[in-house]
């Protein structure tokens, strides 16, 4: 069925969320006809139907389903595959190095601190300090152990403090996900979820030791990757510490980063406040419908219009169903974009400028260097249709191209361009800070862990067992196992 009303190969990806979905539209028809369940009422299964129309409505979902969670692999590479990096399977376990497995064991990433109201971008300017050089630097001398950075702790963060991101260099004990988690220990930093660790999206390359792998993936190899906080309007990681254990091996994937506080100041004045004014919303996902158009169609003398019920049953299915998994209030709208037949996924109305949490300075908190689709259409992209994402005001009105050329001037004029090598490491300020990545050939290793602040500051009453704090595990598992890592 999938097959043939939809008109893509039926790959085991598409097999196993056909699946699941076929699955769970069967529990809730089942619940509507035999309990009259509110669930299937809510998705637009209504009680006291024809079993036919709620079985017609329910195969409508199913493909919804499907064709929303399929398309979100990315597409296969002509290239041949290469093998994956060895990396922490090779690795002795946490147990046997006397240290705490982490594994199910780490926090939720904490709230997104907010406090963006009354911004006068212009007056901000006029109070503004001068900034330190971003990224400070720490070159090795040969020889400092986990030992340099237990005695250095507490002026490693005040220069995080001064600088948002300082540069380590040359430093053997971070070649290793073993040392890399010796380091951020000893500089006292506490690990938590990537912001958006319920998504699936993000891999672990050590989860015993909180570390995530990068986006490595030969398939995304040549997507460049622009500026963005790791962040979304409800949760933001304080900090990130990024390393090098393999640079590519052939060319390019080298790491980038800008200050948010020095784009804040660069920017044109009459387009800063103009986008605060207005605000934004982000769109993470496009799922478009148009095979649902086949729905109106004369029978003889009848006319059967199911089009509308089928797309309103689907956007509920997915609101209902899939977007609350991914813990970023999203709203699902059609025709955004001006396409009536594709849903997207748009995060709340939210401020581009942010003050930072401890020093109050006016950051440029805002992802469009990434997210804007006027711009990823200008640059390399390899995401498939249903991961491009977009940038409106917060009326969902189109953002203008010359604000957008300006934004990405500006953007780019503050990249600074970092090439790692193993054992390097990039702290980062996660509000002061933003990141990216380069295309790349070949295979490469990069890695990042994220925190949610210092250990030193966990309340008195705080449960280190954090039994209650790994929300999405199930689901980040599922999509990495038969999504992502089936390309």
């Amino acid at each position: 069925l999938y097959q043939r009303i939809v008109g893509v190969r039926a790959s085991r990806v598409s097999k196993s969320l056909l699946t699941g979905s076929l699955a769970l539209v069967l529990d809730v028809c089942t619940r509507n006809i035999v309990h009259r369940g509110a669930l299937a009422q809510d998705i637009g299964l209504c009680a006291g139907e024809p079993i036919a129309t709620i079985m017609a409505r329910s195969a409508a979902i199913i493909l919804a389903l499907a064709v929303s969670t399929s398309a979100l692999a990315p597409a296969p590479s002509s290239k041949p595959r290469r093998t994956a990096t060895p990396a922490a399977a090779t690795m002795e376990t946490a147990e046997a190095r006397g240290v705490r497995d982490l594994t199910g064991n780490i926090p939720d990433c904490p709230a997104t601190l907010w406090d963006a109201d009354e911004v006068d971008v212009r007056a901000a300017r006029q109070t503004a300090a001068p900034l330190a050089a971003c990224p400070s630097e720490r070159v090795a001398r040969g020889g400092e152990d986990v030992a340099y950075f237990r005695a250095n702790a507490d002026a490693i963060l005040k220069e995080l403090e001064t600088s948002g991101c300082i540069w380590f260099r040359g430093f053997d004990l971070m070649k290793t996900e073993t040392g890399f988690r010796e380091f951020y220990e000893a500089v006292g930093l506490d690990p938590c979820l990537d912001p958006i660790h319920t998504s699936g999206l993000r891999s672990f390359a050590s989860q015993e030791d909180a570390i995530y792998e990068e986006v490595n993936k030969q398939s995304l190899s040549q997507h460049y990757i622009g500026l963005h906080q790791e962040s979304t309007h409800k949760k933001t990681a304080t900090y990130g510490a990024f390393v090098c254990f393999k640079p590519a091996t052939v060319s390019g994937g080298e790491f980038f980063i800008a200050d948010a506080a020095k784009i804040a100041r660069d920017l044109d004045a009459d387009v800063a406040q103009r986008i605060y004014d207005k605000k934004i919303r982000i769109s993470v996902s496009n799922l478009d419908l148009d095979f649902l158009g086949g729905l109106d169609f004369d029978l003889g003398e009848t006319a059967v219009r199911l089009k509308e019920p089928v797309m309103e049953a689907a956007r509920v299915a997915v609101d209902k169903l899939v977007a609350p998994k991914f813990d970023m209030d999203l709203e699902m709208k059609y025709g955004a974009d001006g396409k009536p037949m594709r849903m997207q996924a748009i995060e709340q109305v939210a401020s581009p400028f942010n003050r930072h949490p401890k020093t109050g300075e006016l950051l440029w908190f805002c992802n469009i260097h990434n997210h804007a689709r006027y711009l990823r259409d200008r640059r390399p992209c390899t995401v498939p249709e249903v991961g491009m994402t977009e940038v409106y005001h917060g009326d969902l009105s189109p953002i203008s191209s010359d604000d957008l050329d300006h934004i990405n001037e500006i953007s780019e004029k503050n990249i600074r361009t970092i090439p790692m090598q193993p054992g390097d490491v990039l702290l980062c300020d996660n509000y002061r800070v933003l990141h990216g990545r380069d295309i790349f050939d070949g295979d490469r290793y990069h890695a990042v862990s994220w925190f949610g602040g210092l250990v030193k500051d966990r309340p008195a009453d705080y449960d280190d067992s954090n039994a209650n704090s790994k929300p999405g595990d199930m689901l980040n598992k599922m999509v990495n196992k038969f999504l992502v890592d089936s390309f």
